[in-house]
C-alpha cells in the first residue's frame, strides 16, 4: 500500500518517537501561539514546563529536536529575541567552549583514565568504599575543576567498563570492532549480568554527578555562578571557602554520609553489586592490557599523565579559560599519540555538540524567562522578609527555581538584584554577604533534584551512557530524592541556625585584626604577611 504524503510526513517527524510523544509536540506547538495571545506570563510559564517535559522524555527522543521546535516557535511569536538568545549564548561562552574542546579532550586521555580506574574498581572490592571514592573524589575535583569536566571523565570511564564487558559478553575479544547499543548478539544467559552491571554503573555514575555538587558549592572556581557571586561580593578564594563552610562542609559529611547508608541498605535501587563474571572480564582485560603494553604504549600513557597534570594545574590556576586548556589538551593528546587525520579527531566531537547544541536551546528559554519575567514576583516576594526569616526565604526560593531552571541563571539573577539593593542602601553590607551565601548555596544544593538544575546532570541524562545504563529523567530524579532531601534539608538547618552569622562574625574579627597588624606595622615599617 503506497504511503500518502501526510502520513510520509507524519512518520518522518521526530523519527521513532512514539505517537503520542509527537502528538504532544505538535499540541505544544498548537497551545503555545493562542496563550501568548491571553497571558504573555502563563504562556512563558507554559514553555518552561514543556521543555522540562521533553527532557523528562530524553530516552524517547533526544531533547534537540522538539525542544529546539518550542524554542523556534517562541522566537516566532515574541516571547524573546534572537538578539537575547545570543546574549545569553555569549554571557556563557565559555561553557560552550568547554563542552567544545574540554569534553573531546577528555576523549584522547580515555586510555589513561580507563586504565586508571579499572585498577581501582578491581582493588576497591567493597562496593560501598568504592562509592564514597568516586562521591568524594568527583567533590574534591569539582571543587578546583569544572563540574562538567569531571562528568566527562565519568562518563568516558563508565563507557569504556561498559564496551569491555558488552564485547566479551557478545563472543568477541578486546581487540574485536563491537556496537554496544545493541543487545541482540548478548546470550540469554549473560543478560541477567549485563543488567546487573548497568545498575552498577548507574550507582557510580550518580554517586559521582552528586560528588560534583558537594564540591562545587564549596569554593568559588566549582560552579560559574559561585564566580559570579564572588565577583559581584568581591570575595577572593579562601574568603569565600571560609563563608561558605558552615554550610558546605555539614553538608559534604551529610553527602557521604548517605552515600553509606543507601548503599549499605540497598535504598533507591543503589547497593548493586559488580557481578562476578564482569569482575573477571574486567580483571582479564587488565591482564591482557598489562601483558600487551609496548614500549610505545607506556610512552604514550606516560604523556596522557603529564597532560592529566597539565589540565588539573592549568584549571586550578585560572591559567586560560577552561575551554582553551580543553583545546590544548587536545592539540598536546593527538600530536603526542600520532592521531593526525581529521576523521580520527571529529569521533572526539559526537559526544559533546548535540549536548552544545542542547544548551544553546536551554539559553534560548532562559531569555524567554528574563523577558517574560517568570522569577520576577518570586524575587521581589522574598525580599520581602526579613533577618533570619529572609535568609532561609533566598535558601529555600532559589533552591525551588533551580531544580526547573538553570542553577547559573538563577544565582545571577538573584545576586543581581541583592546587588542593586545594597547599592539603593535597602539592606547592609552585613546582610548582603548572608544573603550571598545563601543564594550560592541555594543554588547549588537543592538543583540536584532534577538533571535540568545542574549542567553536569543535564550532560549526563543526554549523554551516549545514559540509554546504555537505562538512565532515564525519571530514574535520575528518584536516585538523587535522598540527596536531594538530606543536602537541602542540612543546608536549610546551617542557614537557620545562623552558622553564616558566626562564620561572617569570625571573618570579620580576622580583617579587623589584620587591618590592626598592618596599621601597626606600618607605623613601625614591618612588613606583614597576608
Amino acid at each position: 500500500m503506497q504511503m500518502s504524503i501526510p502520513r510520509a510526513v507524519a512518520a518522518n517527524f521526530l523519527g521513532k518517537a512514539p505517537t503520542w510523544y509527537k502528538q504532544a509536540i505538535i499540541t505544544f506547538l498548537i497551545i503555545n501561539p493562542l496563550l501568548f495571545i491571553y497571558n504573555p506570563y502563563i504562556a512563558g510559564w507554559a514553555l518552561v514546563v514543556e521543555f522540562i517535559f521533553t527532557l523528562a522524555m530524553a530516552l524517547k527522543c533526544y531533547p534537540l529536536q522538539p525542544g529546539g521546535l518550542l524554542l523556534m516557535e517562541a522566537l516566532f511569536i515574541g516571547m524573546t529575541s534572537p538578539e537575547h538568545m545570543k546574549h545569553e549564548m555569549v554571557v556563557n561562552i565559555e561553557v560552550i567552549l568547554l563542552l567544545v574542546f574540554m569534553v573531546a579532550g577528555i576523549y584522547f586521555m580515555k586510555e589513561l583514565l580507563l586504565y586508571l580506574f579499572t585498577k581501582l574498581v578491581l582493588k576497591l572490592k567493597n562496593k560501598i568504599a568504592l562509592s564514597i571514592a568516586f562521591a568524594a573524589s568527583s567533590a574534591f575535583l569539582s571543587a578546583f575543576l569544572d563540574a562538567l569536566t569531571v562528568v566527562a571523565v565519568i562518563i568516558t570511564v563508565g563507557l569504556g567498563f561498559y564496551s569491555i564487558y558488552h564485547k566479551v559478553a557478545s563472543g568477541k575479544d578486546f581487540q574485536a570492532d563491537h556496537d554496544h547499543s545493541h543487545d541482540e548478539e548478548v546470550p540469554s544467559p549473560s543478560r541477567q549480568d549485563l543488567e546487573s552491571f548497568r545498575a552498577f554503573l548507574r550507582n557510580l555514575m550518580m554517586h559521582a554527578g552528586i560528588g560534583t555538587a558537594l564540591g562545587g558549592v564549596m569554593t568559588m572556581v566549582g560552579e560559574p555562578q559561585n564566580l559570579i557571586i564572588a565577583d559581584k561580593a568581591g570575595w577572593d578564594f579562601v574568603e569565600f571557602f571560609v563563608r561558605m563552610s558552615p554550610i558546605t562542609i555539614p553538608v559534604f559529611i551529610a553527602g557521604l554520609t548517605t552515600t553509606f547508608v543507601v548503599e549499605k541498605f540497598k535504598l533507591f535501587t543503589y547497593g548493586a553489586e559488580l557481578p562476578p563474571i564482569v569482575r573477571e572480564i574486567l580483571t582479564d582485560y587488565s591482564k591482557h592490557v598489562d601483558a600487551n603494553l609496548t614500549l610505545q604504549d607506556k610512552t604514550r600513557l606516560t604523556i596522557q599523565g603529564l597532560i592529566a597534570i597539565w589540565l588539573v594545574v592549568g584549571l586550578a590556576g585560572h591559567f586560560a579559560a577552561v575551554g582553551l586548556i580543553g583545546l590544548s589538551i587536545i592539540v598536546l593528546a593527538t600530536s603526542m599519540s600520532g592521531v593526525i587525520d581529521e576523521h580520527s579527531i571529529g569521533k572526539a566531537f559526537e559526544e559533546a555538540l548535540p549536548f552544545t547544541a542542547l544548551l544553546c536551546v536551554f539559553f534560548g528559554v532562559v531569555a524567554v524567562i528574563i523577558d517574560q519575567g517568570l522569577f520576577t514576583p518570586v524575587i521581589s516576594w522574598v525580599l520581602t522578609f526579613e533577618g533570619k526569616t529572609q535568609l532561609v526565604m533566598f535558601y529555600l526560593a532559589n533552591g525551588l527555581l533551580s531544580m526547573v531552571s538553570d542553577n547559573v541563571f538563577v544565582g545571577s539573577v538573584y545576586i543581581t538584584e541583592v546587588t542593586a539593593a545594597l547599592n539603593s542602601g535597602a539592606i547592609t553590607r552585613d546582610q548582603f554577604d548572608l544573603l550571598a551565601v545563601a543564594i550560592n548555596t541555594g543554588t547549588n544544593l537543592p538543583s540536584v533534584a532534577t538533571p535540568n538544575g545542574q549542567a553536569a546532570f543535564l550532560f549526563l541524562l543526554t549523554s551516549a551512557i545514559a540509554p546504555l545504563l537505562r538512565l532515564s529523567y525519571g530514574t535520575m530524579v528518584y536516585m538523587a530524592l535522598p540527596y536531594t532531601i538530606v543536602l537541602t534539608l542540612t543546608g536549610l538547618a546551617a542557614t537557620y541556625l545562623g552558622l553564616i552569622d558566626l562564620t561572617s562574625w569570625l571573618y570579620d574579627i580576622h580583617l579587623i585584626e589584620h587591618h590592626s597588624a598592618a596599621a601597626a606595622a606600618a607605623a613601625d615599617n614591618i612588613p606583614v604577611a597576608h
